[in-house]
């Protein structure tokens, strides 16, 4: 705990020297963040899940409580007034005491309409970062100052150079998924549905499915195809093939972010096609370094893709350079390598080249490539190649003037597979990346 102290005060440090220099170039006095509000579902009574302001948790770990608000100048220290009600229909949080609130000027909020009273009195320059606009309006706050795209862009690009803090917090919500990741796994290999297989992960983590950082996808079998399936089956098939898990846990409002694929059948041409991908997801983070643009790394994705559809025979007779070109490879990976992660599963700034907000867009022929950035120390990313089957992808190519070049027998014999992903977790350093996922030695 020692440690974690230290590292947070380390942390408040950065981002109170990034507040000074944002409030310094847009001539601001102080930034209001907002943790955000219950919306209530409608014509009836109760609230959707609360999901806190990203850029509230990036200065403290408060995640699941609404209508906080913090106060920052950059100068003194940052001051929270923190949701703290009368209730007795409702859990109420009190006052945190924990290892950062030493850093922070915590003030009790009894009732969230009190704080336009509690606020400093001038706010004409001031900017709200925050999901509900209209309470900026109503704490007076200039309509150019409400989530000012300037600021944003800043706040933004510079998220994506984590602190010691924020790493350490990251590595624990991989310890807590890679718990998760092989009670499913157990669960998989004893012959559990894909509903009960969930259950196994979510007890495992000690997450609910509202605590995730994005919904679990648990497939079996085909259902491994659809690359966002959340739909949960809770039936086994009748016939165990493959299993697709992509999971994630969080860890003071961190996220972790994992995939893997398994084989039911180890002496199967699935299994040979798990084992190899995994081969090259490896050898492909052995080559990332920082000064490079991670759409090259997609792009050698697809040549490590292209070789394994030649040495397995889904493809014949052409060059890898020429599939890739091509596009053959589109169809059996047909989303980006990865994706920057941090606060946010699907990290902001991905495709910011600075902090004014230059926008660099995914390359034409891979338009769901999520990051275009230049690797830099401090970033972290995920690396998730993918081989799929996929009917609706392949059928262009079923009648195009490549088809002769593809084995559809036995493509339409891994099918019923589905497909697979396999994804890890990097830091990027000067001179090394840290592979926080394996380096827990899940497998």
């Amino acid at each position: 705990m020692d440690s974690l102290v230290t590292l947070y005060k380390d942390h408040i440090s950065v981002l109170q020297q990034r507040a000074q220099q944002v409030l310094a170039r847009f001539k601001l006095d102080a930034m209001l963040i907002h943790s955000g509000e219950l919306l209530t579902v409608f014509l009836d009574d109760h609230s959707y899940p609360f999901k806190v302001n990203p850029q509230f948790k990036a200065w403290v770990p408060v995640t699941q409580v609404p209508n906080c608000w913090l106060w920052v100048d950059g100068v003194n220290k940052p001051k929270l007034w923190f949701w703290s009600p009368v209730d007795y229909w409702h859990n109420v949080e009190p006052l945190p005491q924990s290892f950062w609130t030493d850093e922070i000027e915590i003030v009790q909020l009894k009732n969230a309409d009190e704080i336009a009273q509690l606020l400093p009195a001038a706010r004409q320059n001031v900017a709200y970062i925050g999901p509900v606009p209209q309470r900026a309006t109503q704490l007076d706050i200039q309509a150019d100052r409400v989530n000012p795209q300037g600021v944003l862009d800043y706040l933004h690009y510079h998220r994506s150079y984590k602190t010691d803090y924020e790493l350490a917090c990251m590595r624990q919500a991989q310890k807590v998924a890679v718990l998760g990741h092989r009670a499913a796994k157990e669960a998989f290999l004893s012959g559990m549905s894909e509903f009960d297989i969930n259950v196994a992960y979510l007890s495992a983590t000690g997450h609910r499915d509202t605590d995730v950082p994005y919904g679990n996808i648990v497939a079996l079998n085909e259902h491994a195809a659809v690359l966002h399936y959340t739909q949960l089956q809770q039936q086994p098939p009748e016939q165990l093939r493959s299993f697709l898990l992509d999971a994630g846990a969080e860890y003071n409002g961190y996220a972790a972010d994992l995939t893997r694929t398994y084989a039911a059948q180890s002496d199967s041409l699935f299994a040979e096609l798990v084992n190899d991908l995994n081969s090259e997801e490896l050898a492909l983070i052995d080559t990332l370094k920082a000064g490079v643009r991670y759409t090259e790394y997609h792009e050698q994705m697809h040549q490590r893709i292209a070789r394994l559809l030649l040495k397995h025979q889904l493809v014949k007779g052409l060059s890898e350079e020429a599939m890739v070109k091509e596009n053959l490879t589109g169809p059996f990976l047909p989303h980006g390598l990865g994706h920057p992660l941090g606060l946010q599963v699907h990290d902001v700034a991905g495709f910011m080249q600075d902090d004014r907000g230059t926008h660099l867009a995914a390359p034409q022929q891979y338009p769901y490539l999520r990051c275009t950035r230049v690797l830099e120390p401090r970033m972290v990313l995920t690396i998730e190649p993918g081989l799929y089957f996929i009917d609706s992808l392949l059928a262009p190519w079923r009648e195009g003037k490549y088809s002769q070049y593809f084995d559809w027998e036995r493509i339409d014999s891994l099918k019923p597979y589905g497909g697979i992903r396999i994804e890890d977790n990097v830091v990027i350093y000067d001179n090394r990346v840290e592979n926080m996922t394996r380096d827990l030695n899940l497998a």
